[in-house]
Formats: C-alpha cells, structure tokens, sequence
C-alpha cells in the first residue's frame, strides 16, 4: 500500500482565499476590516521569521496587523498592560502572544489575561472549558487544522477509533476534544503509555503530537489508517546541514496508511490559515454580523 498524500499546504492557501473574500463582506457592514495584534517579546530566531510570516498573510488577507515587538527585558507588568491595552482597542479582533516568552514571564497569567473574545489561540481557560464542554469556542488553530484536514478526506468521521499521542494543552487535549465532538472513539495516548505500538495499532486515525523525531514507524500502524503528523523537529542531516522531519516515520509508514500528512507541507501551513480564520470569525462575532460563508 502507497499512502496518499494529504495536502496541507493547498487546504491551507484555499482556506486563506476563503477568508479573504469574505474579509470585504464584514467592512462593508462594520466600516473597518478585522484586526489582529502580535506580540512578540525578545528575539527568538523561529518565533521571529513566524511572526514575520503571520504579519505577511495578515496584510494578503484584507486584515488590519498590529505588530508589537517587545524587547526580552520586559516585564511582565508591561506585557500585561499592553494586553490590557489590546483588549480595549475596538480595531482590534484577535490577540497572539507569541510563545515561548522569556523565563522571567509568567505565561499563565500572560494567557489568561487576553480577553476570551479575542483569544484567536483558544489558549485561555475560558475557551478550553468552553470547549471542553461542548460550548461554542475560540478553538486552538492547529488542530482545528487538523480536523479540517481529516474531515475533507474522511467525511464523516463518526463512529471511528482516533487515537492522540501527546496531552499538550496546545494540541493534544483540544484535539481530543474536537474528535470527540465529532463522535469518535478517542483514546489520548503519550511516551509513558504502556504498549503504545498496540494502543496506535488499532486506530483508523492517529494524530502524532508528542514532538519526537520519527517516533511512530509504520508497522505500528493499521493497515489504512489516515495520520496526522503535528511533529515539526530538526535532525542532523549531515555535513553541518539540519532536516525537517515529523514525529511519523513517513517512510514506512506511508507504506502501511491510508492517508498521511507529509513534514513539511501538511499540518504546519494549516496553523496560519486557521488563525486568519480564527481572527475572521472573532470579529464577526463581536460586531454581531452573521459570517457569509457558514462553513468557515
């Protein structure tokens, strides 16, 4: 079996032209664009070329971008403050606080303090128990991705066994969350579950997100199975040279799946997307408009 390949990055670009042309629609009755504000505090090298990449699809997108860079000195006062400032600002829809912050920062309190609202990262409490009860929710932006991927190439995913590597509140736990709203069977799996290759086995789907490079091989997987590869990590490749690779084994697991997410080009470009979509939807809902295209 020769796994077919799930498209993230094409999903990805289509689910932006979606957003942007529904972007007109909402200035039209509100008399101003959504709006969404980064922040970034200190210098991190991939935090920075990410933003750098959100501010870019941002603009493509007909949004409004507030950027706000901060240097890795700032307290915490200052941070929570200019939160505060943030979830004032009527011009502004969806807030981001970039992660990791310095260590010296709390990023508990920093998260909690974003209006829920405006949380285009689903990341406060509010929005996870709103979520986790079956509430409407601002929902984290990479698997929701990742439920959109499964849904256009499963359809219906009612009745069927998933199983999640990883219990992180970013991706992990949410994941569950949404697979069990969509009447899966789902079990949350990690590094310390007993016979893991045996809990994976017996999953028609697998989201691997528990950030170890080439984890999951193929002959833990059942024959047909659609996976979902979250994992993002850099491996030696040689001669001084790093490689991207996921937390799948994509070479012999593509011989045993159904259908499978390629690192890079599958779930990252989804994390972007989503979030526009996120920021698309926060402000309609705080304008009280109805959004057009209901299947956003």
């Amino acid at each position: 079996m020769s796994a077919a390949i799930i498209d993230g990055k094409a999903f990805a670009a289509a689910l932006r032209a979606r957003v942007a042309a529904a972007v007109p629609g909402f200035a039209a009755a509100t008399g101003r664009v959504p709006g969404l504000a980064v922040v970034l505090v200190g210098e991190d090298p991939a935090s920075a070329v990410y933003v750098k990449s959100k501010g870019k699809m941002t603009a493509e997108a007909g949004m409004a971008g507030f950027e706000h860079r901060l240097p890795a000195e700032t307290s915490q006062a200052d941070l929570l403050a200019l939160v505060d400032r943030l979830n004032a600002d009527g011009a502004v829809d969806g807030i981001l606080v970039q992660l990791p912050l310095p260590k010296h920062i709390d990023e508990a309190a920093v998260i909690a303090r974003i209006d829920p609202a405006k949380d285009v990262d689903g990341f406060t409490p509010v929005n996870a128990g709103r979520l986790a009860t079956g509430l409407e929710a601002m929902v984290p932006c990479t698997p929701l991705g990742c439920l959109m991927l499964l849904k256009d190439r499963l359809g219906s995913l009612a009745g069927l066994d998933a199983v999640v590597i990883g219990r992180s509140n970013i991706v992990g736990k949410p994941m569950a969350q949404l697979l069990l709203g969509e009447s899966c069977t789902v079990t949350i799996a990690h590094s310390r579950t007993r016979d893991l290759a045996d809990v994976v086995r017996r999953a028609d789907i697998v989201v691997a997100a528990v950030g170890r490079p080439n984890m999951v091989p193929g002959d833990w997987l059942k024959p047909g199975a659609t996976v979902i590869d979250v994992g993002i990590n850099r491996v030696d490749a040689g001669e001084g040279k790093t490689r991207l690779v996921g937390d799948v084994d994509f070479a012999s697991a593509a011989q045993v799946a159904g259908a499978i997410t390629p690192v890079p080009g599958g779930v990252g470009p989804m994390t972007i997307a989503v979030l526009l979509r996120n920021t698309l939807v926060a402000a309609h809902r705080r304008a009280g408009v109805l959004l057009a295209d209901a299947s956003l």
